[in-house]
């Protein structure tokens, strides 16, 4: 049985104190939820005093983005043994707003992701269609795409230890969700895909969560559905009272 991720994403929010004062408090929260594995993402100005905070917490730490090259000259940029040293379990790839914000490929995430691996950390791979893709029925063709060409090249061994995030661009942030019924078959063909290109166990086993304005009020019909693992929150995790809802779904 897979084991539900719920993910606070909290993008450029939270200062160092904020975040500490949060994860802090987070923690104890989480004391009793061995069943949920909840993950932060918080500012990587703020990595490293939230990975001191959560020793001996079962919560776990995730950077929000990365390079794919382990040093060099990439002003302002991340690398994996770098996360890795301060203590991230965890690191987000392909973020929709990394997509179109910043510019990011299925090529550069693909990069990405075997750099995290390489370096032992889980990734939680990002893929889902923007307004017009959805609205011209093109979902499951970008989805294909995006995992066909974001997991190229990764081994049986290593699909292991990553998870999928669906989040369809036009529900991010919004208020608009994907219905669960939409969201639902979207994960099994996901699903679909991983079995056919990495084998059955591999496409019943990895973890596929749900991003796009998930709330306290519709985590529970979100997890009602038995393809979807969990949860990647943004708005909605940089409140304790929020997030810890959402958490005990």
């Amino acid at each position: 049985m897979i084991k539900p991720i719920i993910a606070a994403n909290w993008k450029m929010h939270k200062t160092v104190a904020e975040s500490v004062d949060f994860s802090q408090r987070l923690a104890k929260e989480c004391e009793d939820l061995d069943e949920r594995e909840v993950i932060i993402a918080p500012p990587a100005t703020a990595l490293y005093a939230v990975s001191q905070t959560l020793k001996g917490s079962t919560v776990r730490l995730s950077a929000q983005n990365m390079h794919w090259e382990e040093k060099g000259a990439f002003t302002g940029e991340l690398s994996a043994p770098m996360l890795a040293d301060i203590g991230c379990h965890y690191v987000l790839i392909g973020h929709s707003e990394r997509r179109t914000l910043f510019g990011e490929t299925n090529e550069t995430v693909n990069k990405k992701l075997r750099a995290a691996l390489h370096f032992g950390l889980k990734p939680i791979v990002c893929v889902g269609e923007t307004l017009k893709e959805h609205e011209s029925e093109a979902t499951f063709e970008v989805i294909k795409k995006q995992v066909n060409e974001g997991l190229n090249n990764i081994s049986t061994g290593d699909i292991e230890c990553v998870s999928i995030a669906y989040e369809p661009v036009w529900a991010i942030g919004t208020g608009k969700t994907a219905t669960p019924e939409l969201a639902e078959e979207v994960h099994r063909f996901i699903r679909e895909m991983l079995s056919s290109g990495f084998g059955e166990s591999v496409g019943t086993e990895i973890a596929v969560i749900y991003g796009g304005s998930v709330t306290p009020h519709n985590i529970g019909e979100l997890m009602a559905k038995p393809t979807i693992n969990g949860a990647l929150v943004g708005g909605a995790s940089l409140d304790l009272e929020s997030f810890t809802g959402i958490i005990r779904y």
